[in-house]
């Protein structure tokens, strides 16, 4: 293999690799940032995971970490390692949108937390990546720029809001992204590409500087292609912020060592009768049995349960979600930042607000607004928000009960694997049901993730198996996660990645 070629090559490597080779020597941050960054012009025209690609800022942090290996300075495990952000969240300097044209062209005079994180890390923040606008949306279809292909059918999605997250793993641009789950929007896009993604416990990842869709609901997390890489961007992002009030001052669960030590060896693993049935597709179904078989090979005991109110976990959240929602879209009013239209003088400021949000705003967007706002308005807030809330708590007794019973759950991920593009646009119910399964674990807080167990017979397309945690118990996730990956790799022989189409 010629020098040029190992370079080259490097996209394929997982993020660990990545770090030992840059930490050894053998690569430099700057030669492993080229690379992807080409990578990126080279298929990103057809995959569309990125709104923004930083090459001079990637570039520039690469040669500081070249310079720190140079000067004999320790590196942290991820130091020199790519990474696609979705763009939620904020970046000094760098355009954020959430997707939406009301926030085009913003440029941030902050960076998040989780940004201050990543850079203290020494990671490299190659751009920020496609999403459904503010999040809504199970697609990347609601996205003001565009949908974002699957890597393994372009003319399929790669689930959402986080699609191009998930998208840029899979098409091998970056090797570590960071997504939100305010309902699945890790876990559900992980499932549909075949990479790995986890919803840590809520509070558990700073939101401060993520721009808010559903305040109690949102929650960053990591998105990559192995185990052991989503545990090691866990660790880097996770931890107490004393600006994000809701943030939790715990020590963060060791989740690498859970991730180098996977096994299910005596644990009780949960498998619950309501996430399956009418709706599920007969491969996706096939595959999640397989993994349960699997689970009880490697020594895990499997405890069927009942959990009612997860049946009702859908309706709930649409309304919880969108009048959360309706609050926080509230600031978007054309008077301090963003979009502004109609200011010509002649109009009042009501107008100009009104002008801008409907140019702003995109269909769906707009369908949540209308939808809290009605569910939080005068003489329907109990009969609507209120039961909702009543409902969710309902679903977080169910957790307590079943965990009681059991180490972890697991489930499908998503009912089916990735449709087509277009196909459930005018159907808002229907992109609804792609986030049946992951929902619950949103409303209650617990941790969750998404994994490949295999591909659906019946379209050679991947399915995501999840796994539920208690909350603060996310090590629990990459324990189970670990010994299920290895077992797959010892059975087939390689990841199931490498059998994606190649572009």
């Amino acid at each position: 293999m010629t020098v040029n070629s190992k370079i080259e090559n490097c996209v394929k490597l997982t993020a660990a690799e990545i770090a030992e080779k840059i930490a050894s020597g053998e690569l430099t941050a700057v030669e492993v940032t080229e690379a992807h960054l080409a990578r990126i012009e080279a298929v990103d025209e057809k995959v569309h995971a990125f709104l923004h690609v930083d090459r001079e800022g990637a570039l520039a942090q690469a040669r500081a970490v070249d310079a720190k290996r140079a000067a004999g300075e320790k590196l942290g495990p991820l130091a020199g390692v790519p990474l696609a952000l979705k763009d939620i969240f904020t970046t000094e300097g760098v355009p954020t949108t959430v997707g939406s044209k009301i926030l085009e062209g913003w440029i941030p005079p902050y960076d998040a937390t989780l940004t201050k994180k990543l850079k203290a890390a020494d990671v490299i923040i190659l751009g920020k990546t496609n999403m459904d606008e503010f999040a809504m949306g199970s697609s990347t279809e609601n996205s003001a720029y565009g949908p974002t292909g699957n890597p393994w059918d372009l003319t399929r999605v790669p689930g959402g809001s986080g699609g191009g997250s998930s998208a840029s793993l899979a098409s091998y641009q970056a090797p570590l992204a960071i997504g939100t789950d305010t309902g699945g929007s890790i876990r559900q896009p992980a499932a549909l590409t075949g990479t790995v993604g986890v919803k840590p416990t809520y509070g558990g990842v700073s939101r401060y500087g993520m721009v808010a869709f559903s305040s109690s609901l949102d929650q960053g997390g990591p998105c990559a292609r192995t185990v052991l890489d989503a545990a090691l961007l866990h660790e880097a992002i996770a931890g107490h912020d004393p600006l994000d009030s809701t943030s939790i001052d715990a020590p963060v669960p060791p989740v690498v060592e859970a991730a180098r030590n996977g096994s299910v060896a005596g644990m009780r693993v949960g498998v619950v009768k309501q996430f399956r049935g009418e709706g599920y597709q007969a491969g996706v179904v096939q595959r999640f049995d397989e993994s349960v078989e699997l689970l009880k090979g490697l020594g895990a005991e499997i405890v069927e349960l009942d959990c009612p109110s997860f049946d009702l976990g859908l309706a709930a959240y649409y309304l919880i979600a969108p009048s959360e929602c309706s609050s926080n879209l509230a600031r978007f009013d054309a008077m301090r930042y963003g979009l502004r239209i109609g200011d010509d003088g002649t109009r009042s400021a009501e107008d100009v607000t009104a002008l801008t949000r409907e140019a702003g705003f995109g269909d769906e967007v707009k369908r949540r607004i209308m939808l809290g706002t009605y569910a939080l308005s005068s003489g329907y807030y109990d009969a609507y928000y209120g039961s909702a809330q009543k409902v969710r708590t309902l679903i977080t007794r169910d957790f307590e009960k079943a965990f009681e019973q059991v180490d972890v759950i697991v489930s499908p991920t998503t009912p089916t694997t990735a449709f087509p593009i277009g196909e459930r646009a005018d159907d808002p119910m229907a992109m609804y049901l792609a986030d049946l399964c992951t929902i619950p674990t949103n409303l209650a807080g617990n941790a969750a993730m998404s994994l490949p167990c295999g591909l659906a017979p019946e379209d050679g397309l991947p399915v995501g198996l999840q796994i539920i945690a208690p909350a603060m118990k996310d090590d629990r996730l990459y324990k189970v996660g670990a010994a299920v990956e290895a077992a797959f790799v010892e059975k087939w022989g390689h990841p199931l990645l490498e059998e994606a189409p190649s572009l």
